[in-house]
């Protein structure tokens, strides 16, 4: 039996095509898989404000839905015994903190979990400089403590892809945009996502768009002090689409984001390709941290290691998201999630960036929950 009827899918697609005719952004994508199976996989728009056809294969900024890719490269190194999440960072990477320092005490869990105490610094203002991996990591060994580890949650928006991505290169030898295409996107078919577009793929990526404040539902909240027009300019630019920071600069599409989460939520397995133990699984995405008021966003947060759970008024899955669903959401446009009760892996990219913490959660709960009761 399917887990999406013809009437589901058709139910689904007026809602996701109805978004675009309100201009709410111009492209999207919205794909589904179900027990590994592709249920869904939609697009419509353009891909920009005087773009092409907005197709499945189209590329996006990914933002913030980054974070779990790299998060999984490190996840692997961890299935394959070269560190452990109790580790310290300073075991692997000895520049990061002088010893006998509190700093010096920060763990992989830490830093996976958002508790590392080093949720922002000069280098969140500094985005020249975020395209220069050296200049970035001296930029965190340099940081001082903002909160001691492990004493408060707080979103580390940017330095959680330095942190996690240098810790990837002095365990493995590699760069982390390497290690997550061995380790993730090829094994899985993700065959148009990447950390950063390498050199020999053309810049292709879809424009985004940042909507002015008269567009928005209401005037948007404090957040990170980001200014989402300024970033999504900044982020159109190919010197931005092309750097390696592992927190932001994944450029990907819909369908293989789905794939992902779908893999996830069966324990690490897909197509009889296995990308992380059983065993792994279940520790990434058991929850490691909550809040109510996160220290950086200053609203509910639910931490596994890498990932965002479920179950808060605040997050993107669904307006009664189970607590066992984990994913990401990015900067306003995108969002992914796995359902590891039914199965399901869900994805929604578009190139519309609008307040994360309104206009995008609406619009995504609205689809996540128009699938979450279509499944069967």
């Amino acid at each position: 039996m399917p887990r999406l009827t013809a009437t589901d899918r058709e139910r689904i697609a007026d809602l996701f095509d109805r978004h675009l005719e309100l201009g709410v952004h111009h492209g999207a994508q919205l794909a589904v898989y179900a027990d590994e199976e592709c249920v869904l996989d939609l697009a419509g728009g353009v891909t920009g404000p005087d773009g092409e056809t907005t197709t499945p294969e189209t590329r996006h900024v990914l933002f913030s839905c980054t974070k779990p890719y790299a998060a999984v490269a490190l996840h692997a190194l961890v299935d394959e015994g070269d560190l452990a999440y109790d580790d310290r960072i300073v075991d692997h990477w000895p520049e990061f903190a002088d010893s006998g320092t509190t700093k010096a005490e920060v763990t992989v869990r830490q830093v996976l979990s958002h508790t590392a105490g080093l949720p922002y610094g000069e280098i969140n203002d500094r985005p020249e400089a975020w395209t220069d991996w050296e200049t970035a990591v001296e930029h965190v060994e340099a940081m001082d403590l903002v909160f001691d580890p492990g004493e408060r949650p707080a979103y580390h928006a940017l330095t959680f892809g330095w942190l996690v991505g240098e810790l990837v290169r002095r365990v493995s030898g590699s760069p982390i945009e390497e290690v997550a295409a061995d380790r993730v996107f090829e094994p899985l078919g993700m065959t148009n996502t990447g950390i950063g577009l390498r050199a020999d793929e053309r810049d292709d990526v879809a424009t985004l768009v940042g909507f002015e404040t008269f567009d928005r539902c209401r005037d948007p909240g404090e957040g990170l002090g980001a200014d989402h027009v300024e970033l999504a300019a900044l982020f159109n630019e190919e010197a931005y689409h092309r750097a390696v920071i592992p927190a932001s600069s994944g450029i990907g599409t819909a369908r293989d984001m789905a794939r992902f989460y779908a893999c996830l939520a069966n324990d690490g397995e897909f197509e009889g390709t296995r990308v992380l133990s059983e065993s792994i699984v279940d520790e990434a995405t058991a929850l490691e941290a909550a809040t109510d008021a996160d220290g950086t966003l200053s609203r509910p947060a639910r931490f596994a290691l890498g990932f965002w759970k479920g179950g808060t008024k605040a997050d993107p899955y669904g307006s009664l998201s189970p607590p066992r669903v984990f994913g990401h959401a990015g900067l306003g446009s995108s969002v992914g999630w796995a359902d590891p009760d039914d199965t399901v892996g869900f994805s929604y990219v578009t190139n519309g960036v609008r307040d994360g913490t309104y206009e995008h959660v609406v619009r995504s709960n609205a689809l996540a929950d128009a699938v979450r009761r279509a499944i069967r």
